[in-house]
């Protein structure tokens, strides 16, 4: 029930990265329809096309109205933005998000970007850990996901995560990983701590491909 819900509309949580930069991390909502847009076209090519699998220069509106669109029930996102010095958000940094699979309630294909300048500084990890926790709370025990097979670097790292099942399709390796019931920082051991290191660590690691399409499936 909602009452027992740490993670809802009204949450809010201000932290500071390992360099001194604030950050603020909050849900999104309809209002973040411009900002997410800006976002995605300060993504460099290379990510836009590890996160979504397209180069577009930019997000379709009827894509964009879909990522907007949140009942933060059975599709969450979390943002990350910049606080400045008089505490007040600026600039977005960072989205994490699940969609609930039809098919499968205790399942969600899980997603997260952080704009280019910002990676490998810990945004990742901390948009990942709200989001896990979120999604616990509705009932959620898995995650879904696709890696980028593109080298055998990431093949091989990938299949040392035992507690990750997978199988190849279409060049990616589409996997499923537990949720960790504590929080992430915590449970460094797990397939979706390990696969999130990967990601920090500029491998062609995605968290889905979380579109209207691939939610049907």
């Amino acid at each position: 029930m909602d009452g027992t819900r740490s993670i809802d509309d009204r949450y809010h949580s201000d932290r500071k990265l390992a360099d001194g930069t604030r950050v603020r991390l909050r849900l999104l909502t309809p209002a973040d329809r411009d900002a997410l847009a800006r976002g995605f076209e300060r993504l460099s090519p290379e990510s836009r096309y590890r996160r979504f699998f397209s180069a577009m220069p930019r997000l379709p509106d009827s894509l964009l109205t879909y990522l907007t669109t949140t009942d933060n029930v059975d599709h969450l996102a979390v943002v990350a933005e910049v606080i400045d010095g008089s505490g007040s958000a600026g600039e977005g940094i960072g989205v994490a998000r699940f969609v609930r699979l039809e098919h499968a309630s205790d399942t969600a294909e899980a997603a997260v970007a952080v704009v280019d300048h910002m990676q490998g500084r810990g945004v990742g990890t901390m948009l990942l850990g709200v989001l896990a926790r979120a999604a616990r709370e509705r009932g959620i025990t898995k995650f879904t996901g696709v890696v980028q097979a593109d080298n055998a670097r990431t093949r091989a790292l990938v299949h040392g995560l035992t507690d990750a099942r997978g199988r190849f399709e279409d060049g990616a390796l589409m996997y499923e990983v537990e949720v960790p019931q504590l929080a992430l920082e915590e449970h460094r051991d797990s397939a979706l701590y390990r696969l999130l290191r990967l990601a920090a660590n500029e491998l062609s690691v995605v968290f889905g491909k979380v579109t209207g399409e691939s939610r049907r499936r």
